[in-house]
């Protein structure tokens, strides 16, 4: 599925890296709890992003910076 928006080059559309994540994380100074009640998810959900065990959609990763002003 090459077309699919989740699997191309990289972009502004793209998931972020983990290192990306928990560095925006730690900037932003939130725990992995407050970062998932911020986008009203789970500290588990969170954890599973920072850790590469799942990607963070770019609708939430575009929230995540927006709402913690980077």
């Amino acid at each position: 599925m090459p077309n699919h928006p989740n699997r191309g080059p990289k972009g502004p559309g793209t998931n972020p890296d983990p290192a990306e994540v928990r560095a925006a994380r730690e900037a932003a100074g939130l725990s992995q709890t407050a970062a998932g009640v911020l986008l009203h998810t789970t500290c588990r959900t969170w954890q599973q992003w920072e850790a590469g065990d799942r990607r963070m959609h770019p609708a939430f990763w575009e929230l995540f910076r927006i709402k913690s002003a980077l």
